[in-house]
């Protein structure tokens, strides 16, 4: 495992809360079976220092991540600890996707793409997610589509990537995987577990060849506003402290 590369007693109280919950965020990924051993990626706002982020050491696994071994990245991809350059990877295409979210998402604090089987068949398949499922529709009309342009390195598909989001909780990248946003871990979280069982079960129900069950449009609406309360729901936090309580019995601590 990498070494910390950052002293969570010299940072602030809100930095190192973030750091946490971002750790946390990995850990859980990989708890639920959704990360890709190395070749995805989390990132978190950092309070109070504009233009900065944190995401994965590249080369850790999900479940080895820590508050303490997050790298801090400026807005050219640069890694930093206490304001000075460090020698530390990040992955380009990662640090790519989640700077254009940063810069175009202000309300956003959280950043989380997966690869998984379920979501990149999804986003392999031309009608895209179907409203099939009370999952699914959580995202009805705000869900946005990005097409695939290949390994994320190119900074002109930043703008196209932004413009492709929007104001939606989360977008399909076509040919490739899911991407959620969130006000908060707790929000990010939801939206990746809710938008994967959505995926999982599309193509449970694809695989029957059976006619699928379409609810009426109404309901769809009904239950995309619903899903979608101005601020974060309650059972979303609910939802995160009970997972919360599953990393307190793992052998390392994420808040280190």
């Amino acid at each position: 495992m990498a070494a910390g590369l950052c002293n969570l007693l010299k940072i602030s109280p809100e930095e190192r809360m973030v750091r946490q919950e971002l750790a946390a965020l990995y850990r859980l990924v990989a708890y639920f079976g959704m990360s890709d051993i190395i070749y995805t990626h989390i990132s978190a706002r950092i309070p109070g220092k504009p233009g900065r982020f944190l995401i994965n050491q590249y080369g850790m696994l999900f479940h080895e991540i820590c508050a303490s071994s997050l790298v801090e990245v400026n807005e050219e991809g640069i890694a930093l600890s206490e304001n000075r350059e460090v020698d530390v990877q990040v992955n380009p295409a990662g640090f790519n996707i989640h700077a254009a979210v940063h810069a175009g998402r202000p309300d956003i604090n959280f950043v989380l793409h997966t690869h998984t089987r379920a979501g990149a068949a999804v986003s392999c398949q031309k009608q895209g997610l179907l409203p099939i499922s009370q999952q699914a529709l959580m995202f009805y009309n705000r869900l946005g589509y990005h097409d695939y342009e290949g390994f994320a390195l190119d900074v002109a598909e930043r703008q196209r990537l932004i413009a492709d989001l929007g104001e939606n909780k989360g977008l399909v990248l076509r040919n490739h995987g899911l991407l959620v946003v969130g006000r908060n871990a707790a929000e990010a979280f939801n939206r990746i577990y809710i938008l994967e069982k959505a995926c999982d079960i599309q193509i449970a129900a694809l695989s029957g060849g059976a006619e699928l069950a379409m609810p009426a449009h109404e309901v769809m609406e009904l239950t995309g506003d619903l899903a979608s309360p101005e601020g974060v729901a309650d059972w979303e936090c609910l939802a995160w402290q009970a997972v919360l309580r599953l990393l307190d019995n793992q052998p390392t601590d994420y808040r280190s």
